[in-house]
Formats: C-alpha cells, structure tokens, sequence
C-alpha cells in the first residue's frame, strides 16, 4: 500500500536532503506556523558555525502539517528535521518515521535532560526511547478576575475543586443571572481534559488497547465538568470574543495557554488590565497536574545526513538559542534555565506556568489519540447541553474508543503471539 501511494505522489514532493554545487549539505527544516517565520533569523548563526551545511527552512500552516508529515512519509520525501506536535510523537514513531536519540542525547554536551520539565520530557518517549527534543512547551493554568473573586469574598485563587466550585457560586451571586463564572468553549477539549488528567486512573488501559473512560476517576471529572452547566456557571452558548466578555465580567474564569498572556494584555479593555491573573490548576484535594503540550523537533529515520539534523537541533535547543527564540515568538522554553531569563523572571502571568509545569501530565502516547480526543469534546459539548448524562456519555466514550483501539489491539496481539 505505501508503494502504491509512493508512486502516486513522489512526483509531487520535492527531495528533502540535496547536495548544492558548493558542495554544502543542505537539510530541508519543516517548521509550522509563526515558529516557521521567526527561526529563519536563528539560521545564519548556525550556519556560520557549521560552514558545511546549508539550512532550508520550509514554513507550513499547523492546519496542513500533520497531512503533510504523513503524505511525506508515504512518498518517502521526509524532511530531515521537522517541528511536530507532542501528540504527533506516537504517530510517527509507530511509523518508523523518526529517529530515536536517546544516544546523541546522551553524547551530547549541551543538553541535559534533567534541564527539562519531566512531564513535557516524557511527552516524547514511546515504549521506554525519545523521539524528539522539546522545543516549547505549552500546558493549561487558570485565567480568572481576581477584583471580582475579591469582591465575592475569596482572597486568592482556590487551590482544590472544592473551594474553586464555592469561588465560583460566590462570583455567580455577585454578577447575577444574566451573567456567568467560567468559560468553557465547546470546540476546546483542554479544560475536560486537564480536569480527567488530574484523576489517578489512567484514561486508557491495558497498555493503550481499550478506554477507561468508565473509570471512577473520569466519571469524576466530567461530573464536575457537568455541574458547572447544570448550574449557571458557564455558558452553553458560544462567546466570540473571550476578551471583550472578561472586560465586562459576563464570564472571569477561563482556563487556557501562555499564548492568552499576550492576547488578554493586548484585547482586555485598558481599564480593566489590573483585574486578570494567572493561577496553578485547582484540583481534586488542591494544585494538581495540567496537560503536557508544546511542540517538539524530530529528526526523520530516512534523512540521509542526521549528524546535521541532529547539530542543528542541539543548536536550537541552547540556552542562549532558545532564549532569542523565544523572545521573538512569545513561546515559553521547556527547559528552566531559560525561566531567569529577566523577561519571563518579571512577568507574574508567565511565573504561573512556569510553576504549573512543574506538574504536567503526558496525554496517552498512542497513535489514534487524536481521534480520541476529538469524541471526548463531542461527548463534553453532549454533557454540556444535558443531551446525555455522566454514566452514559462515559459508556458511550469507551465504546467510541475501543473502535478506534481495534486496530491497534490486532496489531499489538499479533506481536504477542509471535
């Protein structure tokens, strides 16, 4: 199947490792979105440093990268080294796509995984080997009003699911009934998700073979998720704009990522600047984990010059490197030796992540858990909108899953019985 798919788009796909006539190599670099813009002013540095190599840089949009990966993949035109999603990692190692590196890791003299927050680390081992490098890191905290939370008679931001639900009945009765607490926007899966990840129950078993969403532990989670549209605290219908409805206190709890730092001091209206903070995630008996995001870079297992690939992501992945990087993009760096960096060291929304990673917890490292993922927030916005109840919706959940899991039990049967 992947010749026959091979030769029908190989024409398509332009060579990925060439040779120009100075004779310089040249690594053809796949990088996704503003990350994609903002790297080609790191190149020139490294090129100076490594004067036999040329670097490519190859920007894709992140709604077309995944397809592009795979359709590379089975045209054998991968490039050498590639930015990926996190959750990506399983997909391609599966493949026998990416490299594993755990042995240059382990040669290398600038990076030392210890440096790196254990949770985002552990994003990209499959089966016990590392295939990828963070690159930046990303996970989930708290955006609330604390002038209102003052008013309605709480001091700081609750640090159990207990205390946060009273905050937010206190907050409903301060803003009354045309108002809301919390946003919870149906096409996000995160906020369900971080609130099932600080469950102990894993959300899948048996090695990744059937779902749990049946698990007491996850029927905690969505119970709590449900109770906030059960009792006014969240809106059922859609908010267009977050930012506008923070400013006039329709809804001042949201939990999202370190790219709404920028956006809420860009988009909250300037009066109202001094009401938003940043808190650690409340969980079942007090801070708990947050989800394990960012992006990573991965070296392709065809790229026929992975020492460059290789150089070139232990240049990225520098301090000092890392630091300009982010600096340029707003990213937040997954290793914390770049959190003295004076700009995140004197930013309190950003010190917010910085602790919460700390305590972030790895999705399951399995190949279909994108599309898990998308009917967990199908069955979330079903719960929300009361079309089912808790038991059912997490029912139906593992049914869903094991479908998608079937394949992926034959396969790893079949290698048992070998």
């Amino acid at each position: 199947m992947r010749g026959l798919l091979a030769a029908g788009i190989a024409a398509g796909l332009p060579a990925c490792t060439r040779t120009v006539d100075d004779g310089a190599t040249v690594l053809k670099f796949w990088a996704m979105g503003r990350e994609g813009e903002v790297v080609t002013a790191l190149i020139p540095e490294f090129e100076r440093l490594h004067p036999g190599v040329k670097v490519d840089v190859q920007q894709l949009p992140w709604t077309a990268a995944h397809e592009k990966l795979l359709t590379a993949f089975a045209g054998e035109a991968m490039p050498d080294l590639f930015q990926l999603g996190n959750t990506w990692v399983a997909e391609l190692a599966a493949l026998k796509a990416i490299e594993p590196l755990d042995a240059r890791v382990a040669a290398s003299p600038t990076l030392d995984p210890k440096d790196f927050f254990a949770g985002i680390w552990q994003t990209n081992v499959i089966d016990g080997r590392l295939y990828g490098v963070p690159w930046y890191v990303d996970t989930r905290v708290m955006f609330y009003n604390r002038e209102l939370l003052a008013r309605a008679g709480h001091a700081r931001m609750p640090a159990t699911w207990e205390g946060w639900m009273a905050a937010m009945r206190a907050v409903k009765k301060v803003v009354g009934p045309d108002k809301y607490v919390i946003l919870l926007p149906h096409e996000e899966f995160a906020p369900l998700l971080v609130l099932a990840l600080q469950q102990p129950e894993e959300l899948l078993r048996d090695g990744g073979r059937y779902g749990n969403f049946r698990s007491a532990s996850f029927r905690r989670a969505l119970q709590l998720y449900a109770d906030m549209y059960r009792e006014g605290l969240a809106p059922k219908e859609r908010v267009s704009n977050i930012y506008h409805e923070f400013s006039t206190e329709y809804v001042s709890f949201y939990i999202s990522g370190p790219w709404n730092i920028g956006e809420f001091r860009r988009r909250v209206a300037p009066d109202r600047q001094h009401t938003w903070a940043t808190a650690l995630m409340p969980g079942p008996h007090g801070p708990a984990a947050s989800l394990a995001g960012g992006s990573s870079l991965a070296v392709a297992s065809s790229s026929r010059h992975k020492q460059a690939a290789w150089q070139l992501v232990e240049y990225l992945s520098q301090v000092d490197t890392a630091a300009e990087f982010n600096a340029l993009t707003g990213n937040l760096p997954p290793r914390r030796a770049n959190w003295s960096d004076a700009r995140l060291a004197a930013d309190p929304p950003a010190q917010a992540f910085r602790l919460q990673l700390e305590n972030v917890r790895p999705e399951p490292r399995v190949p279909e858990w994108e599309s898990i993922l998308a009917e967990l927030r199908v069955m979330g916005e079903r719960v929300a909108h009361g079309d089912i109840g808790v038991d059912a919706a997490a029912v139906a959940l593992d049914a869903r899953t094991d479908r998608i899991l079937e394949k992926r039990r034959w396969m790893l049967d079949r290698e048992a019985r070998r």
